[in-house]
Protein backbone atom coordinates (compact mmCIF):
# COMPACT_ATOMS: atom_id res chain seq x y z
CA UNK A 1 0.00 0.00 0.00
CA UNK A 2 1.37 3.12 -1.11
CA UNK A 3 1.72 6.19 1.61
CA UNK A 4 -0.82 8.13 -0.36
CA UNK A 5 -3.00 5.28 0.12
CA UNK A 6 -2.48 5.05 3.71
CA UNK A 7 -2.94 8.41 4.17
CA UNK A 8 -6.31 8.80 2.21
CA UNK A 9 -7.55 5.67 4.31
CA UNK A 10 -6.46 7.90 7.51
CA UNK A 11 -8.60 10.78 6.24
CA UNK A 12 -11.33 8.61 5.60
CA UNK A 13 -10.87 6.75 8.99
CA UNK A 14 -11.12 10.08 11.02
CA UNK A 15 -13.55 11.73 8.90
CA UNK A 16 -16.09 9.01 9.60
CA UNK A 17 -15.24 8.62 12.85
CA UNK A 18 -16.16 12.51 13.55
CA UNK A 19 -19.37 11.89 11.58
CA UNK A 20 -20.20 9.48 13.65
CA UNK A 21 -19.32 10.76 16.84
CA UNK A 22 -21.04 14.51 16.11
CA UNK A 23 -24.04 12.36 15.34
CA UNK A 24 -24.26 10.64 18.55
CA UNK A 25 -23.88 14.09 20.55
CA UNK A 26 -26.76 15.50 18.49
CA UNK A 27 -28.81 12.23 18.86
CA UNK A 28 -28.27 12.68 22.60
CA UNK A 29 -29.66 16.39 22.86
CA UNK A 30 -32.13 15.84 20.68
CA UNK A 31 -33.94 12.23 21.91
CA UNK A 32 -33.06 12.53 25.84
CA UNK A 33 -33.52 9.43 27.24
CA UNK A 34 -31.68 10.00 30.16
CA UNK A 35 -31.09 12.77 33.25
CA UNK A 36 -30.05 15.83 31.89
CA UNK A 37 -27.17 15.84 33.92
CA UNK A 38 -26.07 12.56 32.52
CA UNK A 39 -26.50 13.91 28.86
CA UNK A 40 -24.19 17.15 29.75
CA UNK A 41 -21.63 14.48 30.24
CA UNK A 42 -22.04 12.20 28.06
CA UNK A 43 -21.79 15.26 25.24
CA UNK A 44 -18.42 16.73 27.38
CA UNK A 45 -16.95 12.87 26.69
CA UNK A 46 -17.91 13.14 22.93
CA UNK A 47 -16.52 16.35 22.35
CA UNK A 48 -13.22 15.35 23.58
CA UNK A 49 -13.28 12.40 22.21
CA UNK A 50 -13.97 14.56 19.05
CA UNK A 51 -11.03 16.82 20.02
CA UNK A 52 -9.05 13.59 20.10
CA UNK A 53 -9.82 12.53 16.86
CA UNK A 54 -9.25 15.45 15.74
CA UNK A 55 -5.58 15.54 16.27
CA UNK A 56 -5.45 12.26 15.89
CA UNK A 57 -6.01 12.30 12.58
CA UNK A 58 -5.91 15.73 10.80
CA UNK A 59 -3.65 16.96 12.52
CA UNK A 60 -1.10 14.11 12.62
CA UNK A 61 -0.58 14.35 16.49
CA UNK A 62 0.65 11.09 18.21
CA UNK A 63 1.38 11.17 21.98
CA UNK A 64 4.14 8.74 21.54
CA UNK A 65 7.58 10.18 20.22
CA UNK A 66 5.96 13.73 20.38
CA UNK A 67 7.96 16.64 19.77
CA UNK A 68 8.42 20.34 21.46
CA UNK A 69 6.00 21.50 18.60
CA UNK A 70 3.04 18.82 19.05
CA UNK A 71 3.15 19.86 22.83
CA UNK A 72 2.81 23.63 21.78
CA UNK A 73 -0.13 22.81 20.05
CA UNK A 74 -1.99 20.88 22.62
CA UNK A 75 -1.38 23.85 25.47
CA UNK A 76 -2.07 26.28 22.91
CA UNK A 77 -5.63 24.55 21.55
CA UNK A 78 -6.01 23.54 25.55
CA UNK A 79 -5.87 27.15 26.37
CA UNK A 80 -8.03 28.61 23.72
CA UNK A 81 -10.75 25.84 24.52
CA UNK A 82 -10.55 27.18 28.38
CA UNK A 83 -10.92 30.58 27.64
CA UNK A 84 -13.91 29.85 25.15
CA UNK A 85 -16.01 27.72 27.57
CA UNK A 86 -14.62 29.98 30.54
CA UNK A 87 -16.24 33.08 28.63
CA UNK A 88 -19.32 31.07 27.16
CA UNK A 89 -20.13 30.29 31.48
CA UNK A 90 -19.67 33.75 32.35
CA UNK A 91 -21.97 34.97 29.56
CA UNK A 92 -24.17 32.58 30.39
CA UNK A 93 -24.11 33.56 34.08
CA UNK A 94 -24.21 37.38 33.32
CA UNK A 95 -27.28 36.74 30.57
CA UNK A 96 -29.03 34.66 33.35
CA UNK A 97 -28.91 37.30 36.67
CA UNK A 98 -30.12 40.09 34.26
CA UNK A 99 -33.72 37.48 33.46
CA UNK A 100 -34.02 36.69 37.36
Amino acid sequence: MSDRTRETMGYVAGLLTAAVLTICAFGLVRWPGVVGRLTFAAVCTLGLLQAIVQFRFFLHVRLKGSGRDDLLLLVFSSIIIALMVAGTLVMMANLRSRMM
